[in-house]
């Protein structure tokens, strides 16, 4: 019994430590970027951009209003293409005009608010309702969000003392089977067979 208690009183624990700390992490993340923050009427929800403006992270304000998806990440396609994509051999809803998207559908619920809509209180909705698409990163000492495919938007757990503020994962295997030359990439080489990380340090752009 002792056992069961104590395995219990940990799950609890590591629980608290997602849902609590992503969020504290998370809002340290949208008080260092103000102005790449912003609200997305044509989706619902609300838009993280990148430093170059080359790729965003995407997340609903109300899930049974998601234009596309819940939560989701977008890139600017023409990179993609000069490395050798072949959009007609991605699949379906990939591709919306000159960007490319993954993302995933968490629920069709309609969300209700205490107090304001706020982008930090829609990301508090996540781990509300959503807890099990919110992850920790033990290597890179990272939350992040799950997009389902293996893809994932991350952010650092303590923005003072890590080297990867935040970063946008791919599973390369869709992209390569689609033409992609991971050696064409527009930053360099890129792995085969290990996620595309683009990663931002200090708010600028460090590699893919």
């Amino acid at each position: 019994m002792f056992l069961i208690m104590t395995f219990v009183f940990a799950s609890c624990r590591q629980l608290d430590v997602i849902g609590n700390k992503s969020i504290t992490s998370f809002k340290e993340v949208l008080d260092a970027i103000p102005d790449k923050i912003s609200a997305n009427e044509v989706n619902g929800g609300w838009t993280l951009i990148a430093p170059d403006n080359s790729a965003r992270f995407f997340w609903s304000n109300d899930f049974s209003k998601s234009k596309i998806y819940d939560v989701m990440i977008e890139f600017d396609v023409k990179p993609f293409i000069d490395a050798g994509l072949e959009i007609d051999k991605l699949p379906e809803g990939m591709v919306f005009g000159d960007k490319l998207v993954v993302g995933t559908d968490l629920s069709s619920e309609n969300l209700t608010y205490d107090g304001e809509v706020t982008p930090l209180a829609s990301y508090e909705k996540i781990v509300e309702l959503k807890r099990e698409s919110i992850g920790y990163h033990t290597a890179l000492d990272h939350f992040g969000v799950d997009l389902s495919g293996g893809n994932m938007f991350e952010w650092a757990k303590d923005l003072g003392t890590n080297d990867k503020d935040i970063v946008f994962v791919l599973n390369p295997k869709v992209f390569i089977d689609a033409g992609v030359d991971p050696e064409k990439s527009r930053g360099g080489y890129l792995p085969r067979s290990k996620p595309w990380m683009r990663t931002v340090r200090k708010w600028k752009w460090i590699n893919f």
